[in-house]
């Protein structure tokens, strides 16, 4: 029977299973010159193409490679942009197989870390709501919350339909004035998430960053711009927690 084509390419390294799907309904994949539908499997005498190029199905699994980014103000998290403003891509290291795959986004005013890997399976599993995978972000907001709207956001609000929620909040320093500085934890990565959990409370976010992304921290000392590539306790550790654990992965010590 073979195998789907989303997970050929993903553990190919061309992007997420989700991105891949994404791919297919846009007809952008061909397989023996037909396009391809969502669902279908492949063997490894199939010919595939992505956008005309031939891409093999007898892929043999790549090592996992895992770079953090501290995305700085004004990049966007997209490879291309018509209006030409700078892509968090333009900035990172090279792959000689396939190409980097960010785990989740963030909007071009939000600052901090990003992951980025070269397994289509790890990011698809991280991103999954499912695996419940923390995000930790340092909050800058025009005004105070108070206990109430605190434990509203803990206990989860409707937001555009949908039921959000905060894990924790901390308070931090305060900076004088008008603004209030918080530490947020939430378990899913819904665009503005954040933004908008504030936003219902009739409070704006003027800044914010991401810290922390499951057991991975941005580092103290990764300028803005900057990124480092994760050794192999570090990967082996994200990988056992989104349950994936193949040797081919990450060689064991």
């Amino acid at each position: 029977m073979g195998e789907k084509l989303h997970k050929v390419l993903a553990r190919a390294g061309l992007g997420s299973r989700r991105e891949i799907e994404k791919w297919i309904k846009q007809g952008r994949i061909t397989i023996d010159g037909e396009l391809a539908h969502v669902g279908v499997r492949v063997s490894p005498s199939t010919r595939i193409a992505v956008d005309g190029r031939t891409v093999s199905a007898d892929c043999d699994p790549k090592p996992t490679c895992v770079i953090v980014y501290n995305k700085p103000e004004g990049q966007i998290c997209t490879r291309f942009d018509p209006k030409g403003r700078p892509t968090v891509y333009e900035h990172l290291p090279r792959l000689s197989n396939g190409q980097w795959i960010s785990v989740g986004r963030l909007d071009i005013n939000t600052t901090g870390l990003l992951i980025f890997t070269n397994d289509g399976d790890l990011a698809q599993r991280l991103m999954h709501p499912r695996y419940g995978i923390e995000r930790e972000y340092l909050v800058r907001a025009t005004g105070a919350l108070t206990q109430i709207q605190r434990r509203q956001l803990i206990d989860g609000i409707d937001v555009d339909g949908r039921a959000a929620s905060f894990k924790e909040i901390k308070s931090q320093r305060s900076s004088g004035g008008i603004n209030q500085w918080y530490r947020v934890t939430i378990t899913q990565g819904r665009y503005r998430e954040v933004r908008r959990l504030f936003g219902a409370m009739g409070i704006s976010v003027n800044r914010l960053k991401r810290l922390r992304f499951g057991c991975i921290h941005l580092p103290d000392d990764l300028p803005p711009g900057g990124w480092h590539r994760l050794g192999d306790p570090c990967v082996r550790r994200l990988l056992v927690s989104v349950a994936l654990t193949e040797d081919h992965r990450v060689p064991k010590p």
